[in-house]
């Protein structure tokens, strides 16, 4: 598969082949899907909290003795039974976070960015660079390369020009090719990734 490199006016300057045994399998829905909920997971607070029956506020004491009273027995009014009482198995804080095997995260990222280059919303440029930090600069460059809607941005090492740039933009964001997740690819309705970045990717995804 060959992709045209374009420059910020969107002209054809070059061309990058990519590995068809990386990009050319099936698209592997599943994959995709577990690496989804397992980055969803790990961004989960987890601050639930609920209080048990030795948190909640009131006295141990038994309220009436147990036998004769012709109530029902009962121990203490922290019981989960009563209202006011203690929650029973209910949640509390905790991470949801669990790991997921580096082969699988790969394969997911591998089936993601496959199926954006089968749908075409994958744009190579030769470089992702701004002159100043203006968020003007970045408007101007999705209309060269007539993107509309979310975008994410792919360089090797993005610039603090084009991250400071695009920050102020709905729906568009700026990722290093190293922290390139299934998710964002899956999130974004348009890829625009430099030719560094996919060079750095194709050796990545091929090992």
């Amino acid at each position: 598969m060959t992709l045209d490199v374009v420059n910020t006016e969107n002209q054809k300057v070059d061309t990058v082949n990519l590995s068809d045994e990386v990009f050319g399998a099936r698209v592997n829905t599943s994959l995709i899907w577990e690496a989804v909920v397992h980055e969803s997971a790990e961004k989960r607070r987890g601050t639930h909290s609920t209080k048990t029956r030795g948190r909640v506020s009131g006295t141990g004491r038994k309220p009436w003795r147990q036998k004769g009273s012709g109530r029902a027995r009962v121990g203490e009014i922290r019981n989960p039974l009563w209202r006011s009482g203690g929650i029973v198995f209910g949640p509390q804080p905790r991470s949801y976070a669990y790991r997921l095997p580096r082969k699988v995260m790969r394969g997911a990222l591998r089936a993601a960015m496959t199926q954006k280059l089968l749908d075409g919303t994958v744009t190579v440029v030769e470089s992702l660079t701004v002159a100043e930090p203006k968020t003007k600069l970045v408007v101007e460059l999705l209309g060269q390369l007539k993107v509309d809607g979310r975008a994410l941005f792919v360089d090797v090492k993005p610039g603090d020009n084009i991250e400071r740039s695009a920050r102020n933009l709905p729906g568009i964001r700026v990722v290093a090719s190293s922290r390139l997740t299934a998710r964002d690819v899956i999130d974004a309705g348009q890829l625009i990734v430099s030719k560094a970045a996919v060079e750095h990717l194709v050796k990545v995804l091929s090992s």
